[in-house]
């Protein structure tokens, strides 16, 4: 039965075989002439529904585009860069320089209502400059010479080290005060500090102080150029806070 079927399906191949020949056996001219069918067909279809091209490719053609131009995180709305110097240029800053702590604000400046309003328990903070990391030390303490010697103002450290019992303390306090728990603050690494301003003898915190916000703003940008981390660009924004956020530290 199956050779019955495959030496009739020889003899039909046979008869067929005189007028039909592979695709890429075809005479080089027939192809041509195929082209030159098919071009005169599309020029003649653009030229009845041009309307149609002429909104229809714009259409498809600007998306693509514009998925080619913003490819580049600058082109994006809002998008501001941050001008961190490289580290060979933040090593030449720091290179020579013999910077002190500056002299801490007394107890009772810490404890005045409107530092309590903003920042509760933080008269007992750490301002421990010796607990700092070594390299956050020095970036930050240079952040502090370039905020007073350029732009007039002093800076006073709110909190440096801060322990993981004191941590979790303060996350208990809400979403508020922090949504950090032990561990996942820089600040038990000694890589972050809290600071505010010094002015006339008080410490300037709130937020609603013009003088202050510029200052905070002024602040941000000295920080992210000697390559911190600042709060001011988080989406629940701590604008007086930098960390270093050095690889292989973190434990999450």
């Amino acid at each position: 039965m199956l050779g019955q079927f495959v030496f009739g399906l020889r003899s039909r191949m046979k008869r067929r075989a005189p007028g039909w020949r592979p695709a890429r056996k075809r005479e080089h001219g027939a192809l041509q002439r195929d082209l030159a069918g098919w071009g005169a067909a599309a020029v003649k279809l653009a030229r009845r529904n041009w309307i149609v091209f002429a909104i229809g490719v714009p259409v498809v053609a600007i998306p693509s585009l514009l998925a080619l131009v913003l490819r580049s995180p600058a082109m994006l709305p809002d998008y501001v860069p941050s001008a961190t110097l490289p580290d060979a240029q933040i090593a030449a800053l720091l290179q020579g320089e013999q910077l002190v702590p500056p002299v801490a604000p007394p107890p009772l400046a810490f404890t005045t209502q409107e530092v309590v309003l903003v920042r509760p328990m933080l008269v007992s903070a750490s301002r421990n400059w010796g607990l700092l990391h070594p390299d956050f030390n020095a970036r930050l303490l240079l952040a502090f010479k370039i905020m007073k010697e350029q732009h007039g103002y002093e800076m006073a450290l709110l909190e440096g080290y801060r322990s993981p019992a004191r941590q979790d303390l303060l996350a208990q306090m809400g979403g508020t005060v922090t949504n950090a728990r032990a561990f996942q603050s820089w600040h038990q690494y000694g890589l972050a500090a809290d600071c505010a301003f010094w002015r006339d003898g008080k410490l300037v915190i709130s937020e609603k102080d013009p003088w202050a916000m510029r200052g905070y703003r002024l602040y941000g940008e000295v920080a992210e150029q000697l390559g911190l981390t600042w709060g001011g660009r988080w989406k629940m924004m701590d604008l007086g806070h930098t960390e270093l956020r050095l690889p292989g530290v973190m434990r999450r």
